[in-house]
């Protein structure tokens, strides 16, 4: 699979009320030629068949470290994944082509819907509609052209430094995930540090839910 490729920066810090935090990013590449057959139903198979794409692969990973340092731990993994499948479940599960240095996801830029989002033992898999829009159709064309492709998480959080390993916080957010090129090189990137944001990213109905869902794990 692939290797982590993140922006990042020192851990979260209290200020006039608000956490801090950073974008967090992660890259891993999909199955060869950009779709795992075996995780397709028929019907979406009958999808592709017809004209349609479906991307599908490894998401996310947790408790490994990274090209970069970096430990997602499986405990937050699997709480954002639950979380996520609410976006999912609402069609709200849209991600962009290429990463934009924002906590936002932009409707004009979207390429595709994440339509199917699950754990398999540290390793978040998924499925990923590609949509019929602007960015939909150069990432589709992209991938017909046999252009290397890789899925990456966007997210926010802060990270903490134990036994020489960078550790994603408790406080960490998934936002989306966007497909990103990957140079055959993993020195090639140059991380840079990303943008400090207050955490107003979600809605209060998703805040709401993510409560919700810490509350039914704790019972």
């Amino acid at each position: 699979m692939g290797f982590g490729r993140e922006t990042f920066g020192r851990p979260s810090v209290i200020e006039k009320g608000y956490i801090k935090m950073k974008l967090l990013r992660e890259y891993y590449e999909l199955c060869e030629g950009g779709v795992c057959q075996d995780l397709l139903t028929e019907d979406e198979k009958r999808f592709v068949a017809s004209g349609g794409m479906y991307l599908s692969g490894k998401l996310q990973q947790a408790n490994t470290k990274n090209g970069n340092g970096r430990v997602y731990p499986f405990d937050i993994l699997v709480r954002e994944v639950e979380n996520y499948k609410k976006l999912v479940k609402e069609s709200r599960a849209l991600g962009e082509l290429d990463h934009p240095d924002d906590s936002v996801i932009n409707l004009k830029n979207a390429s595709h819907l994440v339509t199917s989002i699950w754990m398999d033992g540290d390793t978040v898999m998924g499925k990923v509609k590609v949509l019929d829009t602007p960015s939909g159709q150069v990432l589709k064309s992209l991938v017909e052209s046999g252009v290397k492709l890789g899925i990456s998480s966007r997210g926010m959080g802060s990270v903490e430094n134990r036994n020489g390993q960078t550790v994603v916080q408790d406080d960490f957010q998934l936002i989306c995930f966007d497909f990103v090129s990957e140079p055959s090189t993993p020195e090639a990137f140059m991380v840079k540090e990303g943008k400090e944001y207050t955490n107003q990213v979600f809605t209060k109905a998703d805040r709401i839910n993510r409560l919700l869902n810490e509350v039914l794990k704790d019972e």
